[in-house]
This record gives structure tokens, C-alpha cells and sequence, in this order.
């Protein structure tokens, strides 16, 4: 690969793990700063990277997991292991972020890892155990209960201590990925006391065996969802928050919390309680919040933190601050140390709108409040865009596939919506 060149005339070579569209959005951040094309590793080639001039992949059978990882990896390195420019690895998923953590030691010999050592990651990670970090550092979260396989097995102490309806979702994300049945879904909404009976054993039967969490349910429909991307520097000094503000979400099982239209906001408040909780736990890297706005105290619950982008993370690039700018000026310009923190969004004019479906599908299922009021006069203004469709890696083949994959969610929203989302739309 040939290396990346900044304006300085530093030299550098990223590397990407994954090729959905987090890694694509990663890849055009590089892109559209630098130029060059990204160096990436997957298992599967999903559509958000097919057809691409921006991106070079090569997959793996088995590379999500170890031994098949690591044993990988050190080939890499031994390819990387003379080179005079710095690499940087981010791993695009929170498999691949997991992995690079708990192998950081051996890796760093070779790579620039810009990852909290693997204690750390575990304790933020796992829902169950985050919620434990966010209330020693009084950051607020939705009540909770857990439930474990043997409180299943044993048929003890699964009494439900909130109001019906209630939020029911595994503690660790990383082994959901890996279980499999009908119904399965990201996160539950449950109604009553027998569908969540039957979704427990829906989960522990079929192999499941961390912990779930049970949380009251937070009124209010997608638009009372905030998502924040932070990076934090090698000093664990916070150099760049940007708030997003979702106002439509994958109805399908499998995508549900998955934004698919973002405006920007801005909210000191919010930037000065998420700052302090980074800086505390001496975090550094990449950090995505997902959070809540309760109406019944006006406050922000915080659900989860995530320790790489998100895949509608390219929002932040989207609004002018670019994801891979930081971890470049960070560790190859070295000159992020003395750079002020950014609080973004504050300035309007430069606030656009990030979708990831067509523009018809949110305007017909987005719910109808000022934010989406907001959005609508971004649509008309034309300050609105996407991660995928860029017009410097454009290709007849590219397009076509792409074009298919947004109008797939025509489908998905007619059949998902009214279920899932339990409200009717416009």
C-alpha cells in the first residue's frame, strides 16, 4: 500500500477492520482529507464497501474471532514491521475494537492502537457492568435489573419491578452477534409479562449466556434518542464532541437503535457531563454514546457507551469534523495536544442532515415535531447527506448496488414500522 501524506508531508498508513458501512465512512473521512486509498481487513464482504476505488480489502475466513485474529494479525505485522511511516489500526465493530484491545501489548510493537487497555474495555463493554462505572462517576442511566441464565434455569427472582412496557437487551453485545432465532432483535420492547417470559427463553435456549438487561422503558418516541461521538486523545484529554440527534430508527428486528436520519445539535450541558466522565476514567480513542431525553425528570439517560464509530457515525464528518482528522493529528502530526476542545454544532449554518435511507421513507415515517420540522428545511435547502453515496468513488456498479440497498428500506419500513415501532406514521 502506498502511504497516506498529510499536509506537512507526514507519512502514514491506516488500516481498517470490517466492511460495513462504519468502515466505509471511516475510509472516506481518510479520503476526502487526504487522498489515497485505505487499507482494510474483514471476514465478509458486506455492500457499503463493494465496488470501491477508496478502499482495498482483503477478508479472512474466521478474522472476527481469535485464534483465527490474532494468528492473522501477526502476518500483517510482519508486513508492517519495517515500515517507516506509523499505521494505524481501528477496528470498525465492537468484535474488532475488543480484539485490539485485548491484544494491544503485541500489536502496539507494530501499530498505532488508539484503544483503552483491555480491563478497561470490559468494564465499559458490558452494559451490566458500565452502568456500574456510570454510577460511580454520576452518569445517569435508565433503572435496571439483571438477569441472569441461572435466575432462568432456576425459575428465580424474574419478577418484572417495572411498569410494563419494558426494555429488555443483552449485556454483551459481542455474543449476541453470534445467536441466532426467530424474533431475535437488537433490543426488546416488551408488554407484558408473558411475552417477556417468552423472550428469556427464547434467548438462553437457543445459547445465550452472558447477562440480559432489564430497564424501565423511557417514554417517548426516536426523536427522544441523542447519540454523541467523542475522541479522546493519547493524554486522555477530550478533543472533539459532537452530539447528533435521531429522528428515525431501523424498524427491522435485527437493525433496531440503528439511526437512520440525524440532525446536529448542540448541548454544553451534555458536552461538560460526557467530558467529565471521559477524562475521569482516563478513556482514549474513539467513544459513541447512545442516550434517551426522560420528560418525567428532563434528563439524558445514557443506555451504553461504544468504543469505536458507530455506523451512522459519519454524521460527525458530515458537519465538518472530520473522524479520522483527530487520530492522524493525535499520533502521526502530533500536534492535537495544544488543540482546544471542540464542542460541535454551535454554528447553524453549517448543520446538515445525515440519512441512511431515502429521502420518501423519512419523510413518510419520521414522526412529526420540530426536529423533523428542522430536517425538512435541511431536505429543501439541499444540506443533507449520506456515508455511502460519495461522488469521488462513483461507479456505475456502485450505484446500482447502493440505490438497491436504500430502496430495500421501502420494504422494510411498510413491513417493520407499525410493529415495531408501535405508532402510526404520516
Amino acid at each position: 500500500m502506498i502511504p497516506i501524506e498529510t499536509e506537512s508531508g507526514k507519512k502514514f498508513t491506516p488500516i481498517l477492520l470490517g466492511s460495513d458501512m462504519n468502515v466505509y465512512g471511516m475510509a472516506r473521512a481518510f479520503h476526502e482529507l487526504y487522498g489515497g486509498t485505505v487499507k482494510a481487513y474483514a471476514e465478509i464482504q458486506l455492500a457499503p464497501t463493494r465496488y470501491t476505488k477508496i478502499l482495498d480489502l482483503t477478508l479472512y475466513s474466521g478474522f472476527s474471532e481469535d485464534p483465527v485474529f490474532i494468528e492473522k494479525m501477526r502476518e500483517i505485522a510482519k508486513v508492517y514491521q519495517n515500515h517507516e511511516e506509523p499505521v494505524i489500526l481501528i477496528g470498525c465493530g465492537d468484535g474488532y475494537a475488543e480484539l485490539i484491545s485485548k491484544h494491544k501489548e503485541e500489536l502496539s510493537k507494530t501499530f498505532v492502537c488508539p484503544y483503552v487497555d483491555y480491563d478497561l474495555l470490559k468494564s465499559l463493554n458490558n452494559k451490566e457492568s458500565f452502568y456500574h462505572v456510570a454510577d460511580e462517576h454520576n452518569l445517569p442511566h435508565p433503572l435496571t435489573k439483571i438477569i441472569t441464565k441461572d435466575m432462568y434455569e432456576n425459575k428465580d427472582d424474574l419478577d418484572v419491578p417495572f411498569d410494563f412496557p419494558v426494555a429488555l437487551k443483552p449485556a454483551n453485545s459481542v455474543e449476541w452477534l453470534d445467536i441466532h432465532f426467530e424474533g431475535r432483535k437488537k433490543a426488546f420492547i416488551i408488554h407484558s409479562q408473558e411475552e417477556y417470559m417468552t423472550i428469556v427463553g427464547k434467548i438462553y435456549d437457543n445459547g445465550y449466556t452472558s447477562d440480559l438487561i432489564l430497564q424501565d422503558f423511557i417514554p417517548g418516541d426516536d426523536s427522544n434518542m441523542r447519540v454523541l461521538n467523542a475522541y479522546v486523545d493519547q493524554n486522555h484529554h477530550v478533543k472533539m464532541m459532537c452530539l447528533g440527534h435521531p429522528i428515525l430508527e431501523d424498524p427491522t428486528p435485527q437493525s433496531i437503535g440503528n439511526y437512520v436520519a440525524i440532525i446536529p445539535e448542540f448541548n454544553q450541558d451534555v458536552y461538560d457531563q460526557v467530558q467529565k466522565f471521559l477524562e475521569d476514567i482516563e478513556f482514549t480513542g474513539y467513544a459513541n454514546f447512545d442516550m434517551k431525553f426522560d420528560s418525567r425528570d428532563n434528563t439524558f439517560k445514557f443506555f451504553e457507551i461504544n468504543l469505536r464509530q458507530g455506523r451512522s457515525s459519519f454524521f460527525v464528518t458530515l458537519n465538518g469534523y472530520n473522524l479520522a482528522k483527530y487520530v492522524v493529528e493525535d499520533y502521526i502530526e502530533g500536534s492535537l495536544e495544544n488543540e482546544p476542545t471542540v464542542y460541535a454544532n454551535k454554528n447553524k449554518a453549517q448543520h446538515k442532515l445525515w440519512l441512511g435511507v431515502p429521502v420518501k421513507v423519512f419523510n413518510k415515517y419520521a414522526a412529526d415535531n420540530d426536529a423533523t420540522k428542522y430536517a425538512d428545511e435541511l431536505i429543501k435547502q439541499d444540506r443533507v447527506g449520506t456515508t455511502v453515496f460519495y461522488n469521488k468513488d462513483n461507479s456505475f456498479r456502485r450505484w446500482l448496488l447502493l440505490t438497491y440497498m436504500f430502496h430495500n428500506y421501502v420494504k422494510r419500513f411498510d413491513k417493520y414500522f407499525q410493529e415495531n415501532k408501535g405508532r402510526d406514521f404520516k
